[in-house]
C-alpha cells in the first residue's frame, strides 16, 4: 500500500477559473464577456492552468519536508498553558500560632469514573495569621470616628450607624494583626433593629485597610442578613491588609461602610445594634496552578561546545516566569544561574543565556557564528567543558484538563497540621492544550502573511490569540469613529469560563481581567499601525429570559422535562459553546422565539410546545424588558442566559 500524500491545496483548475470570474464581476463589471471565446478569459485558464500545477507539485511536498519549511521559517509549536485558580485552606479551629503552608502544596479533584485526578500546587508560601478582635469604632458621614470598644466590653447595644443611617456611614473593626490573604470569621450578636432592608442584599460592603487605601472584602457568607439578626460572616480579606491606626488604636483593621442602594432596593429606616462581637482567623487562600514541581534534575556535564542542546526530562514546561531555573557549577565549585531569553541576538559572549523550546522541554546554549570577515561571534556564554548543569526547578504539565468547575478541588494531598479542608472557591481556567502539527500548518500561513504587523482585522484577531491563548474566543471590529475616534480597532475578548456544577455561567466568569486586557493591549500596541486606536475590551452582553409553556407526553416525569428544557435552552443561549455549530453565539446575531420553539420541540419528552416569549434582561440588576419574538443584538453584543422560566403540562397539571 502505498503512503498516503499530503494534501496541502484542494483547489483544482476550475476552481481557480470560477474564482478568478468571481474577482472579475467584483473589480471589473464593465466586463461582461466571460466566454471561453473571450481572450481575457483564455487568459484567465492559462494562468490557472500554471496554477493547478504548482498546487500539484506542492502536494508531493513529503510530510517531512514540510516540517522542515515550517521550522525554516521559524514556526514552533505553542506549549500548553497551565489552569490556574485561587485555593482556600480552612483550618480544623483556630489556632493561636500562625499555620505555613509552604510553596508547592498540593490539592487535587477527586477523580473517577477512569479520569486521574487533577493536581493543583500552590505558587506562594501562606502563612494563616492568628487574630481576634480587639476595637470597634464608628464613624459617621462627616463625622470623626468614636471609639466604642468599652462599651462592647460592658455589653450594651451599640449602634453601627447614625440613628437614621446615612450613605458612607461606618464601622470599623479593630483585628489583633494583620490577615493578608486571610479568611477571618466574624461572630456578632445584634438585634433585628436595622429594618428596612433586604437581609439578602444589604447596601453594606466590607473593606479592608491596605497600603492603597480601603480595599474590598469577598463577603463569602453573612448570616446577620446585613446586620439584623444575631449571626456570624466569613471575610476574605485581600493581600494588602497592614496594621494601622485609627481613633487612637494601631489594629488590622476592617470597615462595614452603608454603600448607596441600587434602584429598587430598600435602605436602612433605622441602625442595626451591636451588643458582643467576636473575630478570628479560620483559614487563608493561595494561587495555584496545574503543574507539577519537578526540582533538581540533573542535565548530565558540559561539551564546552558552541550551541549544545540538552533536554529536560518532563514535558510540556508551563506555569513560572521564569519557566526555568537552571544552575552549572565548574570543577571549582559553585552554582551559578542561567537565564532564559527569546533569543541570543542581544546576548554577548560572557551572558549567561540560554533558549527553551516549553513544548519540547530542549534546551539550547548560544551559537557561535562567523562573521563576513572570517572572525567568529558568541552569542550568549557556553558552559564549560565538564561543568555539571542541572535544572534547579521547572513545572511540567497544564493542558484543558486543568478547567476544573469550583468546588472541584477538595482533596489535600500535602499533609499540613491544623489544615483540615481545602476547595476552589472559583473555576480554574486558563488550560490550553500544547498546538498540534496540523494546527501549526494552518497557522503558518497567516503567521507569515502577518509578519508581526496587525494591518488587517484579521491580523488583530491572530496576534491577540498568540498573545493569549487561553482566552476562549476574540473578535475584532472596526470602531465606531463617534466613540472611538477615526481609525479605530475594537478588540472583543471573552475569557475561558466553566460552568458551574448544572451547566451554568455566572456573569462574572465572562468579563475579563484587567491582567489579561493589559497583556494583550501591550502586546497589539507594539504590532499596530501608526495612527491606529485600539480599544481592547469585553463584548456587550445582552441578557435574554425566555418565558416558555410546553406540553409533556402522557405518564412522562415533567420535572425531568422542565430540567432538560432548561438546560437545551442555556446550552442554545451559550456565548461560549452554544448556537448552531456549537462553538459560541455569534457576535450580533439576534435571538427570535422561532428558533426557542425548535430548541425546545427537541427536548425528549416535549409533545407540544405552547407558547414562547423573550425578554431582554440586565444580567447585573436583574430587571427584564417587556415580552418580544426577536432581540437584536449590536455587531459587538453577544447573548447571556438570564433566569429562563418553563412550565410543563403534564397529565397532573
Amino acid at each position: 500500500m502505498a503512503l498516503p500524500q499530503p494534501n496541502l491545496d484542494d483547489r483544482r483548475f476550475q476552481q481557480f477559473v470560477d474564482d478568478a470570474k468571481r474577482y472579475i464581476q467584483q473589480r471589473a463589471p464593465e466586463w461582461t464577456d466571460h466566454n471561453v471565446s473571450d481572450p481575457g478569459v483564455t487568459l484567465v485558464e492559462t494562468v490557472a492552468h500554471m496554477a493547478d500545477q504548482i498546487v500539484y507539485r506542492l502536494n508531493r511536498v513529503p510530510e517531512k519536508n514540510h516540517l522542515a519549511f515550517l521550522d525554516l521559517v521559524g514556526i514552533t509549536l505553542f506549549p500548553p498553558s497551565a489552569a490556574r485558580t485561587d485555593l482556600t485552606f480552612w483550618l480544623s479551629a483556630p489556632h493561636e500560632d500562625p499555620v505555613l503552608l509552604p510553596l508547592g502544596t498540593e490539592a487535587a479533584t477527586l477523580g473517577g469514573d477512569g479520569d486521574d485526578a487533577v493536581v493543583f500546587a500552590t505558587e506562594r508560601e501562606l502563612t494563616v495569621v492568628p487574630s481576634e478582635l480587639r476595637h470597634l469604632v464608628v464613624q459617621h458621614q462627616g463625622e470623626a470616628v468614636t471609639d466604642r470598644t468599652s462599651d462592647l466590653e460592658a455589653g450594651k447595644d451599640l449602634l453601627c450607624f447614625a440613628e437614621a443611617p446615612r450613605p458612607g456611614d461606618c464601622m470599623l473593626l479593630g483585628l489583633s494583626a494583620a490577615v493578608p490573604h486571610c479568611a477571618v470569621a466574624l461572630e456578632l450578636d445584634s438585634r433585628v433593629d436595622g429594618v428596612g432592608v433586604d437581609p439578602r442584599q444589604p447596601p453594606l460592603v466590607w473593606e479592608a485597610w491596605t497600603a492603597d487605601g480601603w480595599q474590598e472584602c469577598e463577603l463569602e457568607r453573612d448570616g446577620t442578613g446585613g446586620l439584623n439578626r444575631p449571626g456570624e460572616l466569613i471575610l476574605h480579606v485581600p493581600g494588602g491588609h497592614q496594621l494601622s491606626r485609627s481613633g487612637g488604636q494601631e489594629a488590622g483593621w476592617l470597615r462595614c461602610r452603608v454603600t448607596e442602594p441600587l434602584p429598587g432596593q430598600p435602605f436602612y429606616t433605622t441602625s442595626p445594634t451591636v451588643r458582643a462581637a467576636e473575630g478570628f482567623t479560620i483559614g487563608g487562600t493561595a494561587p495555584a496552578v496545574h503543574a507539577e514541581t519537578v526540582d533538581d534534575e540533573g542535565l548530565g556535564e558540559s561539551t564546552g561546545l558552541p550551541g549544545q542542546r540538552l533536554r529536560l526530562a518532563h514535558a510540556p514546561v508551563v506555569g513560572d516566569d521564569p519557566p526555568l531555573l537552571l544552575q552549572s557549577a565548574g570543577p571549582e565549585g559553585g552554582w551559578q544561574d542561567w537565564r532564559v531569553v527569546p533569543h541570543f541576538a542581544a546576548s554577548g559572549p560572557a551572558d549567561r543565556h540560554l533558549t527553551l523550546d516549553a513544548a519540547t522541554g530542549e534546551i539550547a546554549f548560544g551559537p557561535s557564528v562567523r562573521e563576513p570577515d572570517g572572525t567568529l561571534r558568541q552569542y550568549g556564554a557556553v558552559p564549560e567543558k565538564g561543568a555539571v548543569l542541572r535544572a534547579r526547578r521547572y513545572r511540567t504539565g497544564g493542558g484543558r484538563r486543568g478547567n476544573v468547575a469550583r468546588g472541584a478541588v477538595r482533596v489535600l494531598r500535602t499533609s499540613v497540621p491544623y489544615v483540615s479542608e481545602v476547595v476552589n472557591r472559583e473555576a480554574a481556567r486558563g488550560g490550553v492544550d500544547g498546538e498540534s502539527v496540523e494546527e501549526a500548518k494552518v497557522r503558518a500561513p497567516i503567521t507569515l502573511r502577518a509578519q508581526e504587523r496587525a494591518v488587517t482585522l484579521r491580523d488583530y484577531e491572530e496576534l491577540a490569540r498568540r498573545a493569549a491563548p487561553e482566552t476562549a474566543r476574540i473578535t475584532c471590529l472596526e470602531g465606531k469613529e463617534s466613540d472611538y475616534g477615526s481609525y479605530a480597532v475594537r478588540v472583543l475578548v471573552v475569557p475561558q469560563a466553566v460552568p458551574d456544577p448544572g451547566g451554568r455561567l455566572r456573569f462574572e466568569q465572562l468579563v475579563p481581567g484587567d491582567a489579561l486586557l493589559e497583556r494583550i493591549t501591550r502586546h497589539l500596541d507594539e504590532r499596530r499601525l501608526i495612527g491606529t486606536r485600539l480599544a481592547v475590551g469585553p463584548p456587550y452582553y445582552q441578557g435574554v429570559t425566555v418565558v416558555a409553556t410546553v406540553h409533556a407526553f402522557r405518564g412522562v416525569d415533567t420535572d425531568r422535562v422542565r430540567r432538560q428544557a432548561h438546560d437545551a435552552l442555556y446550552r442554545h443561549l451559550d456565548p461560549l459553546t452554544g448556537g448552531a455549530d456549537g462553538k459560541g453565539w455569534p457576535f450580533g446575531r439576534p435571538v427570535q422565539s422561532g428558533e426557542v420553539f425548535a430548541v425546545l420541540q427537541r427536548v425528549p419528552g416535549v409533545e407540544l410546545v405552547d407558547q414562547v416569549t423573550l425578554h431582554p434582561a440586565d444580567p447585573l440588576t436583574g430587571k427584564r424588558g417587556d415580552p418580544t419574538d426577536r432581540i437584536d443584538l449590536e455587531a459587538p453584543a453577544l447573548v447571556f442566559s438570564f433566569d429562563h422560566r418553563v412550565r410543563v403540562i403534564g397529565d397532573g397539571s
